[in-house]
């Protein structure tokens, strides 16, 4: 034995724990000079707090994860505890209205109550996906604080309904809409986000660990809620009073957490944003950039302000019916067709200085998004007096547009589709050296 000793005398060892190889921990060392020991590094209670944090953070935290993960999640985690504390409030409310704990109510009764309420929420959930599921995703940061908001109304509807016994049913199904509204967007957008959080193809477990913070802060909140519901328990304007309290912190730490988000995508918007930036200066902001000066609020709430006005996406719709299209409309659209976009996969309408794009049957997504940029390049010409603005945003797009698409992905945005609604009409044509097709 003192022999094989001898032999690996000059030989260390060293254990190390962890998920990531920049966030590793020394646990031991194994030496064999002069004899075979092995030395401890840290403590118990330390592995153990290392074991537990793993629950709650991706692995590979914090170099698998984008920078704004950390400040969104404490907001995120923050404003679902009020949500959850304000819960006990409005669901103590709404049990009392509808007979728990009076002799009078049937089984029966409260049984159709919250069956219609359900039903009505269902209902809801699938009409507002009809309507708005596809702009969920190029929307995530505007429909994040919408989804809380509906949330906030529909709890708010919980608490009301008991002062308005005869319309009970009524006041509680709206708030049961409301809610549906909020579980769709949410779910839907938080997917979203989710994907842009994941830097190591991680979005599986940033949702799994994203599900132990969220249970976690139920928790934390439903005793809380508990605690608060007994104290406020038969004092009307105690229980309001915290109510509003707790619902205007919500929607505060819901604003700062979509503020923290540096999305790397492209929708309309931000598209925008960039190209304005760039045609003006020649240099291409980066997320972190855009995102103080992108609108996060609804966009009736923005619609009187005038620097909001000035973007060029307002005046640029995509998916243009041609059939929509007036006669003289049609022959500008077939001669700019067979002098300007023989090559293109999409056409441009100028209508009152408005760009509308007529997509092709085959185009792809980076066809999109180029007809997007140039049709933003377009509107932006139309501000100019005395130009031809259809030959001047092509010759711009000849010249520029590869180079913009470049610095994009040097700045750190994904250049690989544009972030719209669902495009659901669209155009084929052919051009020839005497005629013009369109169908």
């Amino acid at each position: 034995m003192e022999t094989q000793v001898k032999s690996v005398s000059g030989v260390v060892i060293e254990e190390w724990n962890g998920s990531s190889s920049t966030k590793l921990f020394k646990t031991a060392t194994i030496t064999a000079s002069p004899s075979l020991s092995i030395q401890r590094s840290g403590n118990n209670f330390t592995h153990i707090w290392r074991r537990i944090l793993q629950a709650f953070v991706p692995e590979g935290f914090p170099s698998s994860v984008t920078q704004d993960y950390v400040p969104f999640q404490v907001w995120d985690s923050l404003q679902g505890l009020s949500t959850y504390i304000r819960t006990m409030l409005s669901t103590q409310a709404l049990l009392g209205a509808i007979g728990v704990g009076e002799k009078s109510a049937t089984v029966i009764g409260a049984t159709f109550q919250w069956f219609l309420r359900d039903l009505t929420g269902m209902l809801g959930g699938i009409l507002f996906t009809l309507y708005q599921g596809s702009n969920l995703d190029s929307n995530a940061k505007m429909w994040r604080l919408v989804a809380d908001l509906m949330n906030d109304l529909g709890m708010l509807m919980d608490l009301v309904s008991p002062l308005y016994p005869s319309a009970f049913v009524f006041v509680v199904c709206l708030g049961s809409l409301s809610r549906s509204f909020t579980g769709v967007a949410s779910g839907a957008t938080r997917a979203a986000l989710t994907q842009h959080f994941a830097l190591q193809n991680n979005a599986a477990d940033i949702s799994a660990k994203e599900g132990s913070q969220e249970t976690m802060a139920t928790m934390i909140g439903m005793a809380l809620g508990m605690l608060l519901a007994h104290i406020t328990m038969g004092n009307p304007l105690a229980i309001w009073f915290s109510f509003l309290i707790l619902t205007m912190f919500h929607m505060y730490a819901n604003y700062k957490a979509v503020c923290c988000l540096a999305l790397t995508s492209l929708n309309s918007e931000r598209s925008s944003i960039l190209l304005q930036h760039y045609m003006e200066t020649g240099y291409v902001l980066s997320p972190k950039q855009v995102s103080k000066i992108e609108h996060v609020l609804p966009v009736w709430t923005t619609s009187w302000d005038t620097k909001n006005a000035k973007l060029l996406h307002k005046r640029v719709y995509l998916g243009l019916r041609i059939s929509s299209l007036h006669r003289r409309e049609m022959i500008e659209l077939l001669h700019s067709t067979s002098s300007l976009y023989k090559r293109a996969k999409y056409l441009l309408v100028e209508r009152n200085r408005a760009i509308s794009v007529v997509i092709h049957r085959d185009s792809m997504a980076t066809d999109v998004l180029q007809s997007y940029i140039h049709a933003l390049v377009l509107a932006n010409f139309t501000d100019i007096d005395n130009v031809s603005v259809h030959s001047e945003s092509q010759s711009w797009m000849d010249k520029h547009y590869e180079v913009f698409i470049q610095k994009l992905r040097s700045s750190g945005w994904k250049t690989e589709r544009l972030l719209s609604h669902s495009i659901i009409w669209r155009a084929n044509w052919t051009c020839g050296p005497s005629n013009e097709k369109i169908d």
